[in-house]
């Protein structure tokens, strides 16, 4: 396979094309600033920085790897390979699942326990490097297998803890959901499994480059349409507002909000935090997420309800005055930007879709 490799001028130039795209990115998150994706986005520099450093291990994977293609003895050939798989234990993987972490922003996640599971297959190759044996190596698969298994469990609960975060304290949730980072993390998988389990064919070494171009190419869009919750937090409410200074119980804070949410229109403005919203009524976003909670509800819904009762008032007083409106015009005047958020909220809350009951409302 490697003396076909070799003579592969197509292969020798889709490697380089990877290793290149991986620097081209590398360079891109570190030195733009910028967002060349969606300007209106602000996204984490914290994601920015390690995502940048996991394109730099990749583009680095490929030159370590190189030298197995052009060796020509067997033994050679095998200690390449393990002195690159020990490389990659100490820089690509690490650096894959710290991306994933950075994505969810709900709290700042402890990293040194990402070295410490890795531990065991540093030493582990350490040691065949050492001996130049690849006897360890199905314990070491059996133990990153069952890490990748426990990594998807940590996800799984991770992810619904962030998107009941999210729920509880956005208005808007679109640029925030980070449920795609599953695709990254099977796609990281797939990649390594095949050089795990290599087959002994060419094509398989095709499919691992074309999958890290896709990895590339995702992780940059991913990472620039993210937006960085830490500065929404920040943002002031409308100065219009009423503040007002003295806390509050919770039943004082349905009148409240009636007064400094509904009446002034208050969740029309985008990205609409519950600690700006608690601010605004002079409480804090516990004692508002107690009573979002005591209605059986999240800030998320509620907002959504109130934006959604504000689009059915402003169809029906067009529909009074034979106005022509279109629901796209009437989503982004109940306060969405994005039309199919408002779309999916709607038939949740409707049980219809948005043309179907504006043809229903119509007749």
């Amino acid at each position: 396979m490697y003396d076909q490799i070799r003579e592969d001028t197509l292969f020798i130039m889709l490697y380089a094309a990877v290793t290149m795209l991986s620097l081209n990115a590398c360079c891109y998150l570190l030195f733009r600033q910028g967002n060349a994706f969606a300007k209106n986005i602000i996204p984490p520099a914290r994601l920015r920085r390690w995502t940048a450093a996991f394109f730099a291990a990749i583009a680095l994977c490929h030159l370590w790897y190189l030298p197995t293609y052009f060796l020509t003895s067997s033994d050679d050939k095998m200690l390449g390979g393990l002195i690159a798989e020990l490389l990659d234990c100490m820089t690509v993987i690490p650096l894959a699942i710290v991306v994933l972490f950075t994505m969810l922003q709900d709290r700042r996640r402890l990293l040194w326990p990402i070295c410490v599971v890795m531990v065991p297959c540093v030493v582990g190759l350490a040691w065949c490097v050492a001996t130049r044996s690849e006897d360890l190596l199905p314990v070491l698969l059996v133990y990153f297998l069952l890490m990748c298994i426990g990594l998807i469990i940590y996800l799984v609960r991770a992810l619904r803890q962030y998107g009941r975060w999210l729920r509880d304290n956005y208005a808007d949730l679109e640029h925030k959901e980070v449920w795609q980072s599953f695709v990254v993390l099977a796609i990281i998988l797939l990649g390594y499994a095949i050089y795990l389990l290599d087959v002994g064919e060419t094509i398989y070494e095709y499919a691992t480059e074309v999958i890290n171009i896709v990895l590339i190419c995702y992780l940059l869009w991913r990472v620039e349409t993210l937006s960085d919750l830490s500065t929404l937090q920040s943002l002031d409410v409308n100065e219009e507002t009423p503040i007002i200074e003295e806390q509050t119980t919770n039943r004082d804070l349905g009148p409240l909000l009636q007064k400094y949410c509904i009446d002034t229109q208050l969740y029309l403005q985008h990205d609409l935090t519950v600690i700006q919203l608690a601010k605004a009524i002079g409480t804090n976003r516990t004692y508002l997420g107690q009573y979002f909670s005591s209605l059986d509800t999240t800030y998320n819904a509620y907002i959504n309800n109130l934006r959604i009762n504000h689009f059915v008032s402003l169809y029906r007083e067009a529909i009074a005055t034979q106005r022509s409106v279109s629901a796209k015009q009437l989503a982004s005047d109940s306060g969405y930007r994005s039309y199919s958020t408002f779309s999916l909220a709607f038939k949740q809350r409707m049980g219809q879709s948005v043309m179907a009951w504006m043809h229903d409302f119509a007749e």
